[in-house]
Parts: C-alpha cells; sequence; structure tokens
C-alpha cells in the first residue's frame, strides 16, 4: 500500500497527514506496521489505529495513537484510511453504506483502501476509493505460495466474492490472467515473480488494461481500473 503512487502523492502533499487502520483486531501489529510503513515515505505521518470493540483499544504505542471507534472513523478527518477484513462479516447490501460512511469522514483529497487478506498477509486483494467511488482493484500474492493467480479469489473484497462466478468481470479477469500464467509456463525456471511478468504482460498485450510496474516488486501484484471488474448490476 505505501508503495501506491498515489497514496505516496497524497501523504507527501499535506504538511500533517493523518491515516487510519480501521479494525485492526485483536493485535495492533498491523497498525504499528501501517505506521512503520507510512512513515518511511511521509515521515509527518500520524496514525490511529480505531477498534469498534472497546476490550481491543489499546495502549498508545511505537507512535501510533488507538482508540474506539467505526465507520464513522470516530470523528477525525484522515488523508488515508486503511479498513481491511472488516467488510468480510457484513452482507454485501452494507458495503455502499460502509463506505459512503467512511468517505463522509475523508479529509478532502482522500483515500480508502478496503480489503481482506489472509492470516499472515500472503494474499491480499483491495479496493481504493476516493470521495466520488472506487477507483481500482489490486490483487497481490506471494508467489512461494500461490499457484495461480485466481488462488485469491476466496480473499476477494465483499463487494466482489459473491461475484465470482462464470459470466462476470471479475471472473473473465481472474480466467484471463490464469490463461496468461500458464502461456507464461517457459519462464518458470527464472521464478514465479518472472513468469508473472510475463503474465502479466501477456494480460496487457490483450487488452486488459492493467498496471505494469517499472520496479521489482516482492509479491506478484495485478491492478486494474475499478470498470474493469465492477459487478455488473440488473
Amino acid at each position: 500500500m505505501a508503495g501506491r503512487a498515489e497514496i505516496v502523492e497524497l501523504l507527501r502533499s499535506h504538511r500533517d497527514p493523518l491515516a487510519v487502520d480501521l479494525g485492526y483486531g485483536d493485535r495492533p501489529d498491523t497498525a504499528v506496521e501501517m505506521s512503520r510503513r507510512l512513515r518511511a515515505v511521509a515521515p509527518r505521518t500520524t496514525l490511529v489505529g480505531l477498534e469498534i470493540d472497546p476490550a481491543r483499544v489499546v495502549d498508545d504505542r511505537d507512535g501510533v495513537r488507538f482508540a474506539r471507534g467505526g465507520f464513522e472513523l470516530a470523528g477525525l478527518r484522515p488523508h488515508l484510511v486503511r479498513a481491511f477484513n472488516v467488510l468480510r462479516q457484513y452482507d454485501e447490501s452494507q458495503v455502499g453504506p460502509a463506505w459512503a460512511r467512511m468517505q463522509s469522514g475523508l479529509a478532502p483529497g482522500g483515500l480508502i483502501v478496503e480489503g481482506t487478506c489472509d492470516e499472515i498477509g500472503r494474499r491480499c486483494a483491495w479496493i481504493l476509493l476516493d470521495a466520488d467511488g472506487p477507483r481500482s482493484l489490486t490483487l497481490a500474492w506471494d508467489p512461494e505460495h500461490t499457484d495461480r493467480p485466481s488462488d485469491i479469489a476466496p480473499r476477494l473484497p465483499k463487494a466482489l466474492i459473491h461475484h465470482n462466478v462464470p459470466g462476470t468481470p471479475i471472473h473473465d479477469l481472474l480466467t484471463a490472467a490464469d490463461r496468461c500464467w500458464d502461456s507464461a509456463a517457459p519462464y518458470a525456471a527464472y521464478g514465479r515473480r518472472v513468469r508473472w511478468q510475463h503474465a502479466r504482460t501477456a494480460l496487457h498485450a490483450q487488452g486488459v488494461p492493467c498496471e505494469l510496474p517499472r520496479r521489482r516488486l516482492r509479491d506478484n501484484v495485478l491492478t486494474v481500473p475499478w470498470e474493469v471488474v465492477a459487478p455488473v448490476r440488473p
């Protein structure tokens, strides 16, 4: 997340940027790690970890503040909000209202990263939103613990996970990614990162407007504009 150009530019454009980690869970580790990574690119960033359960609110530590709060963001006006594994237990019909609640609390130009990851962050999927709505979908996975791009399907955000059936945009994207991955098999001897680079380039050549990162990434990453995967409503 701290490697996304728009997030870095947003934080650096403010003298004292504020970020929120919403729903950090039983332990504050994700909030502390998020703070460390954001400060590496924008040193004056302040991070607040929010939990709706008062029993999970811990004492401030490592430069991170902790407080009780939910989608109303505890009345804060953050420039950046991360909400991971928060909406998984909600119905899909509640996603839009939850997004709107967070969007209404953003500082001008603010961004929300809403998504899901597995227990140790090996497979992640998130939607980047601004005040107007979703902008992009990013899928990221540890290449050493994922065999195919579509293996990330169980970690799709709530707004997409129930739409991953044949004939839908998200299913089409994952199917195309798998097909390009299979076609890139000759590059397997160079490692899964190199193989994915070639698969992603092939996907782009087929007309999928996915990003082609210029620098080497630790994870295999696929980012597409939201309109590529947006559910088709009846």
